[in-house]
């Protein structure tokens, strides 16, 4: 995403009026923005690739349909994978009282999502008309009871030992060594690894694994990676598995969860 303008940067960090400043983003030549915060609360929302946010408690992904919020004085950085466009959303501080206090990952509703594109037409940082200001309530009370997705979440234990752990499934995914041999080789009991992955991030391990596969996934998938190659790297031994543990967790297969479409039948 190119640097934001000078005048970008005085809109977005005035705290108060306008309630809403949308603008769009595409993701550029750097796949990585530095870590930062606002004074506003930051919406995005993006039409195609992956949006990965990274704040200090756990990474949050955002393929095509979802949403991802972070609130006002959040320090984060972004990371995206494939060709990457959509919006950043920006909601004054007063505004940001009735949303959630936590980063999370949502889904778009058609209402937010067309009023949003919406506001990209608007004037950066002018007052808005009584109009765009009704329309801005009401994307404010969508964003405030828009269903949160955690499976798009994945927080990071905290415990040097945990974090270690962690740190490696991360970089290999497909690294098959039991819930015991990564103990051994974290120095830590396998009950204890157990135990404190749970307190720490709210899942079990076991979980938080296969939501890590599921993260690579979405990044290899975001950059046209056939699906046959992302479940055999990830250690499936069939592409039925792979596509099984995918609707499993977001409800859709692959090729529709990257063109941004839920299937309506599925359940978690």
């Amino acid at each position: 995403m190119p640097k934001p303008s000078e005048r970008i940067i005085a809109a977005i960090e005035r705290p108060d009026d306008p309630a809403l400043i949308a603008i769009p983003i595409h993701s550029g030549q750097d796949p990585e923005l530095a870590r930062h915060r606002h004074v506003r609360g930051q919406l995005f929302s993006i039409e195609n690739g992956l949006l990965v946010i990274h704040t200090s408690r756990g990474n949050w992904l955002m393929p095509p349909g979802m949403a991802g919020w972070i609130p006002p004085g959040t320090w984060h950085s972004a990371q995206w994978f494939g060709p990457t466009s959509g919006w950043s959303v920006y909601v004054s501080a007063p505004a940001c009282e009735q949303l959630p206090k936590e980063a999370r990952v949502v889904r778009m509703s058609r209402v937010l999502e067309s009023i949003v594109e919406r506001a990209t037409d608007w004037e950066l940082g002018a007052p808005l008309s009584p109009p765009q200001a009704r329309l801005a309530e009401v994307a404010i009370d969508e964003l405030q009871v828009a269903e949160e997705e955690l499976a798009l979440r994945l927080p990071m234990p905290r415990e040097r030992r945990l974090a270690a752990i962690a740190r490696a499934l991360l970089a290999d995914p497909a690294d098959a060594r039991s819930i015991g041999a990564l103990a051994s080789w974290a120095g830590i009991s396998e009950r204890s690894l157990t135990r404190h992955f749970k307190q720490e991030t709210g899942m079990t391990f076991v979980h938080w694994r296969q939501q890590a596969k599921l993260a690579r996934a979405l990044e290899l998938l975001s950059e046209g990676e056939p699906v046959g190659n992302v479940a055999f790297s990830l250690g499936y031994e069939s592409v039925s598995a792979f596509i099984a543990m995918f609707k499993r967790f977001l409800g859709t297969t692959p090729a529709q969860c990257m063109a941004g479409r839920r299937n309506p039948e599925a359940r978690r």
